[in-house]
């Protein structure tokens, strides 16, 4: 077997150290200590094609493999774990979601714009909404619940420590539909920000990767057309666990990428 890199991979990753060392350490310590989403960072990152790593072309995405994506989250969290975890959740949890799952429609007019990070020149970037107060790790234990009102969902609920929860467009959210069938009662749906009863909470104060914006989120009334529907109804349970485990690739390699970077720093001193 061969476990050399490729020319392609060694580039991408020369191109993700670069960027690291020239974009995202100046300024590190300062936006971690005011706790300051990296915007034009993810801007920048969003023009080199870094947003929608594995996502096809005809998407808008780069069409890179795993590896390659790998590569970079390793080299950008020596630098700045704030800047890997935003490009972490876009990547493996919202564009892997929903080119995976979505259909034709919603890869269309969500995953094109979220691969390319970017939707009128603006900053387009999507969120990952599982965890609950009293529903973390136990995704079955889902309080927010989506009512079946025909054309629409009605959602409502509250959502916690969520990873770009301000600066996202659009939240991939879980919630009941039918708490008596347990598990194959979930659903999982495409929110816009922008819709009547969506409402952004306090940012978390958190210990570290400070500049990365952990929000709650709340829901009242939100009415999510059936369209914006992830899959057949009932498939949230899955969609939620078999999106999370290409999530833990993107947070494994930025835990190397941040052990590695704390070495070399102690390194140097």
């Amino acid at each position: 077997m061969q476990f050399q890199l490729t020319e392609e991979q060694l580039m991408i990753q020369q191109a993700a150290r670069d960027f690291a060392v020239n974009e995202c350490l100046p300024g590190v310590i300062e936006r971690d200590e005011h706790q300051k989403f990296p915007k034009q960072q993810i801007e920048k990152l969003a023009d080199l094609g870094f947003m929608g790593m594995m996502v096809k072309p005809e998407y808008g995405g780069s069409g890179m493999d795993t590896i390659s994506y790998v590569l970079a989250m390793e080299e950008i969290s020596k630098v700045d774990a704030s800047v890997s975890v935003c490009v972490s959740v876009n990547n493996s949890l919202v564009c892997y979601g929903l080119q995976e799952y979505g259909n034709e429609a919603q890869k269309q007019k969500y995953l094109t714009p979220l691969a390319q990070g970017k939707k009128n020149g603006e900053l387009y970037i999507g969120a990952f909404l599982l965890s609950e107060p009293e529903a973390g790790s136990d995704a079955t234990s889902q309080k927010t619940t989506a009512e079946d009102k025909g054309d629409y969902y009605l959602l409502n609920g509250t959502k916690n420590w969520i990873t770009n929860g301000n600066s996202a467009s659009v939240y991939l959210v879980i919630a009941q539909t039918d708490p008596a069938k347990g598990s194959k009662g979930i659903n999982a749906f495409i929110v816009e920000k922008n819709w009547p009863g969506v409402e952004v909470g306090a940012k978390e104060n958190k210990l570290g990767i400070r500049g990365s914006d952990t929000h709650s989120l709340m829901f009242t009334d939100v009415k999510v057309p059936k369209a914006n529907r992830i899959g057949e109804d009932g498939f949230g349970f899955k969609f939620a666990m078999k999106t999370l485990t290409g999530g833990r690739i993107g947070i494994a390699a930025q835990a190397l990428g941040i052990a590695s970077g704390a070495f070399e720093l102690a390194r140097q001193t």
